[in-house]
């Protein structure tokens, strides 16, 4: 072994041994989090690393996301490539032919050739954004977060510029080294080179250094960088949530020994959710998928993760001393993360849906209003109302539980307790048993039901509000009181299924009942009607001509994947046109309702419902059909406010009802 591989062995085992130990330092830090079980089903998540890393789904998503990919793969193979030439310094003949063959060698070669100039062209535009075009998602305010990624990417295409040179050069000196098919772009540059009248063991030997110093700096630098990502976000992915979109935890309010409700300190998340904050990769697709965020709100997901990621940094060497365990850690409210930020998020989820390791935003942000709330009783005024009314009426407006039935007035509507046993049992939620436009919903879910000759009964004054508010609220003391008395109302009667109009009950009772041990199915009324549609049991037919768009809700298509089925009841009424909002299905920008929302003021910023109201007007249509009551309020509301009075708001079981009531032979 030569003294110039003696050297370079020193410094790379040096470099992988103080690698190891920072690598060993942040596992260390993440245990210091709260256990979690995220073991399960592991043929899943060895899928999602397949889907969502190698082949970068997610990043892929958006036209953007092809660049990140180039650079990924070719920092892949440019990697395994100097991996090579490293052993080759160090112990000289090795080369990856001896143990893969000359076709597999010679096809890395190609793959690291041919990728080495798509990065460079790559980074030429993501430079070009960042700096010139300035899109939305890349505006980050920390200067240094900035400066990082300028540095990172300077050397990656000091990098590729390096390689070309280190192997041009090889060439020059070996012709027959590599073939021209296994490396055309180092032949190219090698042909560059050859006027330039260098020495050409010496200017190998610098290219190939500096490479590789370039390469060992990264190792120690990426740790503490931006890019601690390329760690982070493939166990990220690996141990992602593989139930349900933004599922909360359940708290245990029976341990004795809990001092606090909720988190106010770094190490009170899980390891996940610290492990999050490592994989965050700051492409800023949460901040322009986010709703408070493009409405000039304080709010904006990636700040959240950002500030969070900052904080355990410096809180790393308390957790990691002896004792730190005991040792006060600062509070992240409101140095690290503000109030004003967490009441302005509506849960809607579409910063965990744009996401591409996978990051849950809304679970933490839940967390921190369960500290504030139920610790500190600290929250917005106009949340205290709401908590009473649901604590003595069961349910969020300022109206007697007495009167929840009253919405039925002369029909017909059995009630549970009468008939014991029946099909469906039809939640109507307390929008639709207190609210003008949601009763009105009620009435024409029950007609439909009754056309269709469904055997059905309603809870009545036994119904209370499902929880799901109070939860997103923080609350969770109030949510588990209100879903305990559910199921054991719930218990008392024989039915085959819940059906409700409410996307957020949906949500509640198809994804968080089952932690509190009771399950039914469950269906939201699209999906049911849409079923009554497609047995015949319902026909419509004949309404005035109309065009309208059917906007998504929240919790409905992205939380349940709940698009097609609404649209298909629309598309089955005739003289019915449908335009689409741009934002739709999982995508859809949310109604500003969400996460509490609606029983709070809105004084920051535009108003969210205005901003999608001010979108469906670009449609030129005349209806906006909706599948949520949440929405039909927040609908109405920006209209009002737009002086667009004219404009209708909809729910689809009114519209199909009126269809139907034109077509005499439908039962």
């Amino acid at each position: 072994m030569a003294i110039q591989g003696i050297i370079l062995l020193v410094i790379f085992v040096a470099v992988l041994a103080a690698f190891g130990y920072i690598v060993r330092l942040l596992y260390r830090l993440l245990r210091k989090g709260v256990d979690e079980d995220r073991f399960g089903q592991w043929a899943q998540r060895v899928n999602s690393v397949v889907v969502f890393v190698g082949a970068q789904a997610r990043v892929l998503a958006q036209p953007a996301g092809i660049g990140h990919f180039l650079i990924f793969w070719g920092f892949i193979f440019i990697t395994l490539g100097t991996i090579e030439h490293i052993l080759g310094m160090i112990f000289p003949g090795f080369g990856f032919e001896q143990i893969f063959g000359t076709k597999a060698t010679g096809a890395l070669s190609w793959l690291q050739d041919v990728f080495g100039i798509l990065v460079i062209g790559s980074i030429i535009v993501a430079l070009f954004r960042r700096f010139i075009l300035k899109p939305e998602r890349l505006k980050i305010d920390d200067p240094k977060a900035r400066r990082e990624a300028t540095l990172i990417l300077g050397l990656i295409f000091v990098l590729i510029l390096l390689m070309y040179g280190f192997r041009g050069t090889a060439i020059l000196m070996d012709p027959g080294e590599v073939s021209r098919a296994a490396a055309p772009l180092s032949h190219y540059a090698a042909r560059l080179m050859s006027g330039w009248g260098m020495n050409l063991p010496i200017a190998n030997g610098i290219f190939a250094w500096i490479h590789h110093l370039i390469i060992f700096f990264f190792l120690i630098y990426i740790p503490f960088s931006k890019h601690i990502h390329i760690l982070g976000a493939i166990p990220n992915v690996f141990f992602r949530n593989l139930g349900p979109m933004g599922t909360l935890s359940r708290m245990d309010f029976e341990d004795e020994s809990a001092e606090k409700f909720g988190i106010s300190e770094i190490q009170e998340f899980t390891w996940k959710q610290l492990l999050d904050l490592y994989a965050c990769t700051e492409c800023g697709r949460c901040q322009v998928a986010c709703p408070a965020y493009l409405t000039e709100k304080p709010l904006s997901p990636f700040r959240v993760i950002h500030n969070l990621r900052g904080h355990l940094m410096d809180e790393r060497k308390r957790l990691l001393s002896a004792g730190g365990d005991g040792d006060a850690s600062p509070q992240i409210i409101p140095e690290t993360v503000t109030e004003d930020e967490l009441w302005a998020c509506t849960t809607c989820g579409a910063c965990m849906q744009e996401c591409p390791p996978f990051i849950e935003h809304v679970q933490k942000i839940v967390d921190l209003r369960r500290f504030l709330v139920l610790t500190e009783s600290r929250f917005p005024s106009e949340m205290q109302p709401v908590f009473k009314n649901m604590e003595v009426n069961y349910n969020p407006w300022a109206l007697g539980y007495a009167s929840r039935a009253d919405w039925v007035g002369d029909m017909p509507v059995p009630l549970a307790a009468e008939k014991k046993s029946f099909d469906v049992l039809y939640w109507v939620g307390c929008a639709g048993s207190f609210d003008a436009r949601g009763q009105d919903v009620s009435r024409a879910v029950v007609g439909l039901l009754q056309r269709a000759g469904v055997d059905f009964a309603i809870l009545g004054t036994e119904e209370m509000c499902c929880g799901e508010t109070a939860r997103r609220m923080g609350n969770e003391y109030l949510a588990q009181t209100l879903i305990e008395s559910n199921i054991e109302t719930f218990k008392k009667y024989e039915f085959k299924m819940l059906v409700t109009a409410c996307p957020h009950g949906l949500n509640s009772f198809r994804v968080e009942y089952p932690q509190f041990g009771y399950e039914i199915p469950v269906l939201h009324h699209s999906e049911f009607l849409l079923d009554l549609i497609r047995s015949g049991k319902l026909r419509a037919d004949g309404i005035e001509k109309a065009r309208g768009a059917y906007h998504d809700s929240c919790y409905l298509g992205r939380y349940n994947g709940i698009a097609s089925q609404p649209r298909d009841i629309l598309r089955h009424i005739p003289r019915l046109g449908l335009a689409e909002f741009p934002r739709r299905e999982k995508r859809s920008f949310c109604c500003g309702a969400g996460g509490g929302r609606m029983w709070m003021e809105e004084t920051l910023g535009t108003r969210i419902n205005e901003a999608r109201v001010e979108e469906f007007l670009g449609l030129g249509a005349d209806h906006i059909f909706v599948a949520c009551p949440f929405c039909m309020t927040m609908f109405e509301d920006g209209l009002k406010a737009k002086e667009r009075e004219d404009i209708k708001v909809l729910d689809i079981a009114e519209i199909l009802l009126a269809a139907c009531k034109t077509n005499t032979d439908s039962p």
